[in-house]
Order: structure tokens, then C-alpha cells, then sequence
């Protein structure tokens, strides 16, 4: 603690950050205009989730010295953004808190926790491995497009991880601003430099809003995000305690909805940019980069629209390339782990592909698809194995 946070650690955190923001931001704003949301509303939302994400983050990487990264539930704000359409805001906000408690309940039972303590490690990284393959793809996918931007970012990561492996990602992330920079990419222009003001909305119950909005909510923050968040702590080698973590998101997102905080959750591809050799070769010491990630959470949660403008203003390619690149050496572990043991290495490989495919069906998200595949694989797998 005397030491501080490491500087791989903060540029880890800064990176999963920008990430997460610059690739789901959009939807958290659709999701408060389909309840109707006012452009003050909107900038309470970011306060509120930027909040809820830095101040959990904190305070559950402090208590358990491990990296656990919270998020806002992208799948849920795509619910927000369909289910949301003309139900009043107040009656949204009422739904946000039953959707909370219900998260509560899963994770003060302990049930959640059981279920993941039966998902077999094989199977949980290759779950992690599908959730993170897309982006790895994205970012060489830009080189067809962005090859003058993202070629010498490739090259960058290569050397660095030659001769300067913790701080390759660093190394790739400045090079690509001064890149953008030097093409006249970076739109600082747009940025409007305010103060978030959280705007408070009294919550009414609504049967229709709890049925339309409040349930899908749950249910796809539990199986697309707190599910394959589990997994990606497990695959990455901690053994955080789920329930008190689960309750702490929910907990947090009762709190916090009234200001447009309609779900916090456990993160898993901006969590395993934390986790990763490349935030400090000592395991020990990756729940600084976190932490990090939690102040750069709050400060993006207190000034709003500001800093929102500010990470938009970096090119597209960029953030996919970084993303992408940092996230290689998480994928190749999780792979491993995944296909070491042959018994389960077909189950692992379906749940590995059916993940990465993106299927979504009746509104969930692959995570959850890809492991149902695999465990039925595993079952049959055995169940032949004893015939």
C-alpha cells in the first residue's frame, strides 16, 4: 500500500475505462431517451453510473486485494432501449430498483455462487476466451481500414512485448494518440467542459414495468454479465467471493437508481484488462489497476457529458486496436486453461465457439448460450463415457 498504485496499473485501469465507456456509451443513452429522459436525466445517469462503478470498484478491490471491476449492464441498457419505449420515467426507475433487490436476493441466498461453484473450470475459460475473441478479431479487422494507424500500433505491441512486457500497452496506447493526434483525429472540439448534476426522480411501482422492464433487466445482467464476470476472475486465478460481490452490486444499484443507476454488475471483458500480466507481472498487486479504474469511474462520473465528449473524441480503430491488443494474453491463457484437460476439451470448445458467434436468443446474450452448450456437451460427453 506504502508503494502505490504501480504505473502499469493505472495505464491498465485508464485502458479498461476507456473501453468500456467508448463501447457501450452510446446504448446507455439511448436507453434514457426511450424512458424519455431530459438531457439533464441523461448527464444524472452517467453521475450516477460512473459513480456507482468507481465507488464499488474501489471499495470491493480494497476489501479482498483482488482486481474486481464493476460495469453498467450493456445488455441490460439494449433491454432499456427496446422494453423502455414509452414507460414513463418514474415507473423505469421503480422497475431499476425491483430488478436491484431481485439482485440482492441472488446473491445474499447464495444461490448465484452455488451455480458458479458448479460451472467446471475448463468450461469458465473458455467462456471468458469467447466473450474476449471479438475484440481481438475487431482490432485486426482495422487494419484493412485504419492500416496507417493500427500497423505500427501492432508493431509497437509486438516490441514491447519483446524487450519492455509490462509496459507494452502503454507503449501502444500513447503511440496511437500521437498517431490520431498527428492525422487530426482527436474531435477535442465537441467536448463541453461541465460538471455532471445528479438529478434525483421519485420511483412508482408498476405491474407492466416491472414485467416488461424489471425482469428481462435481471435477467440479462445475471447471465450476460455477472456470469461470464465470474468466470473471468475464476479463469484469471482469484477466488473473490461472489455473493457478498453480487450483493454489493445490487445493493449499490438500489441506491443509486432514483439517479438513473439502473444496473451495476460484475465487468468481464474490461475486468480482464485488469487481471492481465500487462497490469502487473505480480498477481498480487493487479487489484491497484481496479482500483484505478474505479477513480478514473468516479471522475468520469463527476464530470459527466465532459468527459464522456472526451473519450469519444478518440478514433474508433484506436479504441478497438487497444483493446483488442491488450486483451491478447488474457486469451491465450484462458485457451489454454480451456483445452489443457482432453476430457472436457470438446465441451470446452463448443462453449468457446458458441460464445464468440455472438448468438443472442429471447434477449440473452451469447455468455449465457455458450455455456449451456457446453455443459449439455459435457453431459452427453459422460453420460456416453458411462454407457
Amino acid at each position: 500500500m506504502r508503494r502505490g498504485p504501480p504505473p502499469s496499473a493505472v495505464v491498465a485501469g485508464f485502458v479498461a475505462v476507456l473501453v468500456g465507456f467508448t463501447s457501450s456509451v452510446v446504448i446507455v443513452f439511448q436507453a434514457a431517451q426511450a424512458l424519455g429522459a431530459s438531457a439533464a436525466q441523461q448527464a444524472s445517469w452517467i453521475w450516477a453510473l460512473g459513480l456507482g462503478m468507481g465507488l464499488t470498484s474501489i471499495g470491493l478491490s480494497w476489501r479482498y486485494r483482488q482486481p474486481v471491476l464493476t460495469a453498467w449492464s450493456t445488455p441490460g441498457a439494449a433491454v432499456l432501449a427496446t422494453a423502455g419505449a414509452g414507460v414513463p420515467m418514474a415507473d423505469g426507475i421503480g422497475a431499476f430498483m425491483v430488478s436491484a433487490l431481485l439482485i440482492v436476493l441472488a446473491g445474499a441466498s447464495g444461490w448465484f455462487e452455488r451455480v458458479m461453484n458448479r460451472i467446471p473450470q475448463a468450461l469458465a475459460a473458455a467462456l471468458l476466451a469467447g466473450v474476449l475473441a471479438r475484440f481481438a478479431i475487431d482490432a485486426f479487422v482495422q487494419l484493412g481500414t485504419e492500416f496507417a494507424l493500427v500497423a505500427p500500433m501492432l508493431l509497437a505491441y509486438l516490441a514491447g512485448r519483446r524487450w519492455w512486457p509490462r509496459y507494452a500497452v502503454p507503449g501502444v496506447l500513447m503511440l496511437g494518440i500521437a498517431i490520431a493526434a498527428g492525422q487530426g483525429r482527436l474531435a477535442l472540439s465537441g467536448v463541453s467542459w461541465t460538471w455532471a448534476v445528479p438529478v434525483f426522480t421519485m420511483p412508482s411501482l408498476s405491474a407492466s414495468a416491472v414485467v416488461s422492464v424489471a425482469l428481462p433487466l435481471f435477467i440479462v445482467t445475471m447471465a450476460s454479465q455477472n456470469l461470464p464476470g465470474v468466470a473471468a476472475q475464476r479463469a484469471a486465478g482469484y477466488d473473490t467471493p461472489v455473493s457478498p460481490v453480487i450483493t454489493a452490486t445490487g445493493l449499490a444499484t438500489f441506491v443509486l437508481a432514483p439517479f438513473g443507476g439502473y444496473a451495476l454488475n460484475l465487468a468481464a471483458i474490461t475486468a480482464a484488462i485488469c487481471m492481465g500480466r500487462e497490469a502487473h507481472e505480480d498477481p498480487a498487486r493487479r487489484w491497484w489497476a481496479a482500483a484505478m479504474a474505479g477513480a478514473f469511474y468516479v471522475a468520469l462520473g463527476l464530470a459527466g457529458g465532459a468527459v464522456v465528449g472526451l473519450l469519444a473524441a478518440f478514433p474508433k480503430a484506436l479504441v478497438l486496436a487497444v483493446a483488442g491488443l491488450a486483451l491478447l494474453g488474457t486469451i491465450g491463457s484462458a485457451l489454454a486453461t480451456a483445452m489443457k484437460d482432453e476430457a472436457s476439451r470438446e465441451a470446452a470448445l463448443v462453449t468457446f465457439l458458441v460464445t464468440a458467434s455472438g448468438l443472442a436468443l429471447a434477449g440473452v446474450g451469447a455468455a449465457f448460450w455458450g455455456l449451456v452448450a457446453g455443459v449439455l456437451a459435457l453431459v452427453v460427453q459422460r453420460w456416453r463415457l458411462r454407457a
